[in-house]
C-alpha cells in the first residue's frame, strides 16, 4: 500500500512539474523585448536607475501585462556620453545577445554637442536602423534638438536628419524627448543638460503615444488581433 502511495506521489509530482514547465515555456514565448539604444538621457544620468524613464516604461508595461495578455522585458543598452558612432560600433554585440521586437533609438545629442557633422550622424543612424530592421525590430526614432547658440544653419540641418531617416526607413518618429521639459529649469539638473527624476514621467509621455501604436501582441504571428495597448 505504501509503495503504491509513493508511486502515486511521484506520478503527481511529475505531472505538476510538466505543467509548470509548459507554463513557463508559454510565458517565455509570449514575452517580447524592447531595446532602448540611447545616451545619458536614457541611461538615467544623475538620478537613480530605477527612476529613469526607461524604468518607468518597464513598470507601465508590467502594470498592463495582465489585461493585454503579454509581457515585455526592456533592455536598456544606453550609455552616458554615447554618440551615433559609438552606438553603431557596439550594436552587433548587442544583437548577438538580444533579439528585440521593438527598438527605441535616442541618439544624436552628443553628436551635435561634440561637433560631429549631421551627414556623419545620418550615416551612423542609418546603419543602426538597417541592422535593427534586419534583426526584425520595429524602430521608434527619437529626434533630438540643438541649443540655438549653435546657429540656425547647423541646427536646421541637424534636426532635418531625423525627418529624413523617418521617411526613408518608414519609421515612427516620436516627440523630442525633452519637449516641455528643457524650458523648465526646475526639471533640469544643475548642468542644464540632464533632466531630474521629476521630469522622467514627462519624458516617457513624449515617447509613449507613438510607441504604443507599434507594440505587437503575442498572437500577431497567428494573424489575429494586433490592437495597441
Amino acid at each position: 500500500m505504501l509503495k503504491n502511495l509513493l508511486l502515486l506521489f511521484v506520478l503527481l509530482s511529475a505531472i505538476v512539474l510538466t505543467e509548470a514547465t509548459a507554463a513557463a515555456s508559454a510565458d517565455a514565448s509570449e514575452q517580447r523585448t524592447i531595446l532602448v539604444l540611447g545616451d545619458s538621457l536614457s541611461a538615467g544620468y544623475g538620478i537613480p536607475m530605477d527612476e529613469g524613464w526607461v524604468a518607468l516604461l518597464e513598470q507601465r508595461l508590467a502594470q498592463q501585462a495582465e489585461n493585454a495578455g503579454y509581457r515585455y522585458r526592456v533592455i536598456n543598452a544606453s550609455i552616458s556620453g554615447d554618440t551615433s558612432r559609438g552606438a553603431r560600433s557596439r550594436l552587433d554585440r548587442i544583437l548577438e545577445r538580444h533579439k528585440p521586437d521593438v527598438a527605441i533609438i535616442e541618439l544624436g545629442g552628443n553628436d551635435g554637442l561634440r561637433g560631429i557633422q549631421p551627414d556623419e550622424m545620418r550615416r551612423n543612424l542609418a546603419v543602426i536602423i538597417e541592422n535593427l530592421q534586419d534583426a526584425g525590430a520595429r524602430v521608434v526614432l527619437v529626434p533630438m534638438k540643438m541649443p540655438p547658440n549653435y546657429g540656425p544653419a547647423f541646427t536646421k540641418k541637424f534636426e532635418a536628419v531625423y525627418e529624413q531617416l523617418a521617411n526613408e526607413y518608414d519609421l515612427v518618429l516620436s516627440q523630442f524627448i525633452l519637449h516641455d521639459i528643457a524650458e523648465h529649469p526646475e526639471l533640469m539638473q544643475e548642468d542644464g543638460i540632464h533632466p531630474t527624476a521629476a521630469a522622467q514621467s514627462r519624458m516617457l509621455a513624449n515617447i509613449w503615444p507613438v510607441l504604443k501604436q507599434i507594440l505587437p501582441l503575442p498572437d500577431a504571428a497567428n494573424n489575429q488581433s494586433t490592437e495597441p495597448l
